[in-house]
Formats: C-alpha cells, sequence, structure tokens
C-alpha cells in the first residue's frame, strides 16, 4: 500500500521561511532511516505558493491564479510517499517525524489500479497503468 504524508502548510513556510539547521539534520535522518527500511518512494519539501499558480477547469476554458493562495493552513509544505503494508505502518512512521508541538502530518492512502472494479477500470487498461508505474521507477532509480 502506497501512503501519502502530507505536511501543511504555514504563516511561516508560505513565507519562504526556511527550516533551522537543527531540523534539516533531523530531516535527513528520518528520511535515511525510512530509505534504509525500504518505505520510502520519494519526498520533498514545497516552495511557497507565491511561486505557484492554479489551473481551473471550466468546460474547454483554462484559468491560471498566480499564487500567493490564502489559506495558508489548506496549503501543502511537503511531503513524503511511503509503501508499507497498513495504514497503521504508515502512521508508525509519521509518528516518527521530527517535528516541533503542534505541526501535523496528514496520510492519505494512495489509489491503486486493483482499487477500481472493472466496470471503471478495464483489466488492460490496469495493467497498463502498472506497467507505466514500473517504468517510471526503472526511469527515476525507483
Amino acid at each position: 500500500m502506497r501512503f501519502m504524508m502530507q505536511v501543511r502548510a504555514d504563516k511561516r513556510t508560505e513565507a519562504g521561511v526556511l527550516p533551522s539547521k537543527e531540523l534539516v539534520a533531523a530531516m535527513g535522518k528520518f528520511n535515511e532511516t525510512m530509505a534504509k527500511a525500504g518505505v520510502m518512494l520519494a519526498g520533498d519539501g514545497l516552495q511557497p505558493s507565491s511561486k505557484g499558480a492554479r489551473v481551473t477547469f471550466s468546460g474547454a476554458k483554462r484559468t491560471v491564479t498566480e499564487g500567493p493562495f490564502p489559506e495558508a493552513k489548506e496549503l501543502i509544505a511537503g511531503f513524503w510517499m511511503i509503501q508499507v503494508k497498513s495504514k497503521q505502518e504508515a502512521i508508525e512512521w509519521a509518528k516518527r517525524v521530527p517535528f516541533a508541538d503542534g505541526e501535523v502530518v496528514e496520510i492519505r492512502q494512495v489509489f491503486e489500479a486493483s482499487d477500481f472494479p472493472p466496470e471503471i477500470l478495464p483489466a488492460k487498461d490496469a495493467a497498463r497503468e502498472e506497467d507505466l508505474r514500473r517504468e517510471l521507477g526503472r526511469k527515476h532509480g525507483a
């Protein structure tokens, strides 16, 4: 099972304030522990929304809105993509994130092709999705 562990943005991350040297070192050790355990697939911090954009869809129309975006608490400041055996295992990893009081890590399970019934995702299309995922993993060294 794959899970995304999301780190919520706040006023500091939206202002572009970098983490402390100590937190960067602690996060590096945490990432190394997950990598050595074979559960970490990817993980990165995100730049503030002021450096981003949103594309809104309405029929054939596409509207681009440049950041920054309001409601920092609804934005993501970083993430880890992990592969574990259960939600409980994902929770156990999230509990080990070296964060301070009040910070939150949200855990969300990623859909797999097998989660879709054949009337929505026929077997041949599901197989193609899995092949694509494996190919992307090879290209990116996963």
